[in-house]
C-alpha cells in the first residue's frame, strides 16, 4: 500500500464550540438542503417510505408495541444511512453540485471500516431492543397487540406511565451513548483515510469537549426526527436531509483539519 493511501494514526485536534453551534448547523444544513434539494428530496422521501412500510409490517403483525422501540432505534442507525448526505455536504462545501447518484454509491468511505462502525452500532441497537423488552415485561403481563391498546396503557395508567419514564431514561442514556460514538465518526470516515478506532476515539474527545453545545444538538436532533416519525414519517422527508447535512456541519467545525 502506498504510505499515501494509509490510514493517518495520529488523533486530529479537536475544537472548543459555542452553545450557539448547533443552531447555525442547523441553519446551514437548511441552506445546503435548498443547493441540492432534488437528489435530496428523493433520499429523504426513500428512507420515508422504507420506515412507513416497515411500521405498517409491524402494526398489522400484532407487534404494536415494537412500533416504539423501532422508534427508539432509529435514532441509533440513521447515522449510517446518511452516508450520502454527508457526501452531499462534502460536495457543497466544495462548490460542487452533488448528484443522486454519488449519494447513493458513496466512494470516499472505507467500506471495511464502515462495516465496524455499523456493527458497534447495531450491538447498541440490539442492546435497547433487550432493555426496553425487559422494562415491558417488568410493566405488564398484557400483551398489546395494537397501537391504540398499546397508547392507552401507557399514558392511562401508572404502570404505563412508569414503563413510559423508565424505557425515556435508559433509552436516553443509551442514545447518547451511541451518539458520542458516531457523531463525528460516521463523516469522517467518508472523509479521511483513517480507521474505526481513530475516528469514534475523536467523535467521543469533540463530545467530551464540549458537552453543553453536543448535549444540545443531540437533544435538537432527537426532536426533530420524533417530529418526523409522529408525522407518519412524511416530515422525514424534509427532517434527515436537513439533520444529515447539518451534521456534516458539525463534524467540519469539530474537528481540525489536516495540515
Amino acid at each position: 500500500m502506498d504510505e499515501a493511501e494509509r490510514p493517518r494514526s495520529s488523533l486530529p485536534g479537536v475544537r472548543e464550540i459555542g452553545l450557539n453551534a448547533p443552531i447555525e448547523w442547523l441553519k446551514g444544513g437548511f441552506s445546503d438542503f435548498g443547493k441540492a434539494f432534488g437528489p435530496c428530496i428523493f433520499y429523504g422521501a426513500a428512507l420515508a417510505l422504507v420506515s412507513a412500510m416497515f411500521a405498517t409490517g409491524l402494526l398489522f403483525s400484532g407487534q404494536a408495541s415494537w412500533i416504539m422501540v423501532f422508534a427508539g432505534g432509529f435514532l441509533f442507525i440513521a447515522p449510517m444511512i446518511a452516508m450520502g448526505l454527508y457526501e452531499a455536504g462534502r460536495q457543497l462545501e466544495l462548490g460542487q453540485t452533488p448528484t443522486l447518484r454519488e449519494m447513493l454509491v458513496v466512494k470516499t468511505a472505507s467500506a471495511q471500516n464502515l462495516a465496524y462502525l455499523g456493527l458497534a452500532l447495531l450491538i447498541v441497537y440490539f442492546f435497547w431492543t433487550r432493555m426496553a423488552q425487559l422494562i415491558y415485561a417488568l410493566s405488564t403481563y398484557t400483551l398489546h397487540e395494537s397501537v391504540g391498546e398499546f397508547l392507552t396503557f401507557m399514558f392511562t395508567t401508572s404502570a404505563g406511565q412508569s414503563m413510559a419514564m423508565t424505557g425515556t431514561v435508559v433509552g436516553g442514556i443509551i442514545a447518547f451513548i451511541a451518539f458520542s460514538l458516531v457523531v463525528v465518526s460516521a463523516p469522517m470516515l467518508l472523509d479521511r483515510k483513517t480507521d474505526v478506532f481513530i475516528a469514534t476515539v475523536t467523535s467521543v474527545r469533540s463530545v467530551a469537549k464540549n458537552p453543553g453545545p453536543m448535549l444540545l444538538w443531540a437533544v435538537m436532533i432527537a426532536v426533530l426526527t420524533a417530529i418526523g416519525l409522529v408525522t407518519a414519517f412524511i416530515g422525514l422527508v424534509v427532517v434527515f436531509p436537513v439533520i444529515g447535512l447539518s451534521s456534516w456541519r458539525a463534524y467540519r467545525a469539530l474537528v481540525v483539519s489536516p495540515d
